[in-house]
């Protein structure tokens, strides 16, 4: 199983960007230096690691689920295949997203479960899911998701203070008991040797608020704002990597970076495995505008004020947001130039090779 496969070594000739460990235990205590850190990061680059959050138990079962998922026969598997009218929930076949302004397909497959469907398990909030997950749904993606949004929301509320912001307000746009594009999912991409710049994932920014990733194989690269440089992150065993969303980049009026990011075949003798990645997607509640919070924080008041107007106010509600991205980059709907440029986030750095527009956003 994807947990215990012996691996090579993630290579040190390889350009790596040394993101900050940030530690959960003393962000709980309240650390100061800590919470310091946390913010320098999110506001910087976007992306830290993070020690001590205690998920790690749930990994394993999880990485098992997914793989016992993605080993369905494809016909079972397209009975819950996500579709193209933007839902976030269910099963992508490989081939069913570009990847770029020419319409090239990808290769990498994905399950996305609901955390508001794990939640209410065995109740159905937005779909149905296949055997395998439903067979897991108590013991092994209902802990992972509790342990992940419990995190997740520490860490906002942590940025919510730093930000300036009366207590809860960020929080009350990630609210538990409401709706949301929440999602944990596992991805498989395949062995890919010799062909090193081949993408598994396109650059982009992610859609929501919050991302907890656990991987095993190197591939992840970042694009560090003002460079044309992608950078490795290497994975650590151990600890967890988060980034910042275009969600927070929203609501923060830009202080908070939704950094872009890419996935390409891990690096050198990796490359021969399988890559598989976990992650927990914290989203607002659907109906949550996006909107800078300029009225309740001085800070982002002043941030706004640097930007161009209405750049911190894209008239849709997360659920509008999130459905639009996931909507514009699938291959049924894809209409060019036109489709590519739909589908842009918080973009707001030159991506090399992208002839595209930055987003207004």
């Amino acid at each position: 199983m994807p947990g215990v496969t012996a691996y090579p070594p993630f290579p040190k000739d390889v350009p790596t960007y040394p993101l900050v460990v940030v530690d959960f235990q003393l962000i709980q205590a309240g650390d100061v230096d800590e919470i310091n850190r946390l913010f320098d990061a999110a506001t910087t680059i976007g992306f830290w690691y993070l020690k001590n959050h205690g998920i790690g138990e749930e990994v394993d079962p999880m990485f098992d689920m997914g793989r016992e998922t993605i080993a369905l026969p494809l016909d079972e598997k397209l009975k819950y295949e996500m579709g193209d009218q933007g839902s976030s929930f269910g099963y992508k076949k490989a081939g069913a997203n570009i990847m770029d302004s020419q319409g090239t397909r990808d290769v990498t497959e994905f399950v996305n479960v609901s955390r508001d469907d794990a939640l209410a398990w065995p109740a159905s909030v937005h779909r149905t899911y296949p055997s395998t997950i439903n067979v897991r749904m108590e013991s092994t993606v209902r802990p992972f998701v509790q342990k992940a949004v419990a995190i997740n929301n520490t860490l906002i509320d942590v940025l919510n203070d730093k930000l300036g912001l009366p207590k809860g307000t960020l929080a009350a746009f990630h609210k538990v008991e409401e709706h949301s594009g929440c999602i944990a999912r596992v991805i498989r991409a395949p062995p890919v040797v010799g062909v090193p710049e081949k993408l598994f994932l396109t650059a982009h920014t992610d859609y929501g608020s919050l991302s907890l990733l656990f991987n095993r194989l190197g591939g992840l690269q970042v694009l560090p704002p003002d460079t044309d440089q992608w950078y490795y992150v290497q994975p650590i065993p151990g600890l967890a990597i988060c980034n910042i969303g275009d969600a927070l980049n929203i609501f923060s009026g830009g202080i908070l970076r939704s950094n872009i990011h890419r996935v390409i075949p891990p690096p050198k003798e990796q490359a021969q495995y399988e890559r598989w990645s976990l992650v927990f997607f914290t989203r607002p509640n659907d109906a949550v505008e996006l909107v800078a919070q300029s009225d309740k924080s001085p800070r982002i008041a002043e941030s706004v004020a640097r930007a161009p107007a209405g750049k911190y106010r894209p008239g849709v509600t997360a659920k509008e947001w999130i459905a639009r991205r996931f909507m514009t980059q699938r291959a049924t709907n894809y209409k060019g130039m036109e489709s590519w440029n739909a589908h842009m986030g918080t973009e707001d750095t030159p991506i090399p090779g992208h002839p595209v527009k930055l987003a207004k956003v």
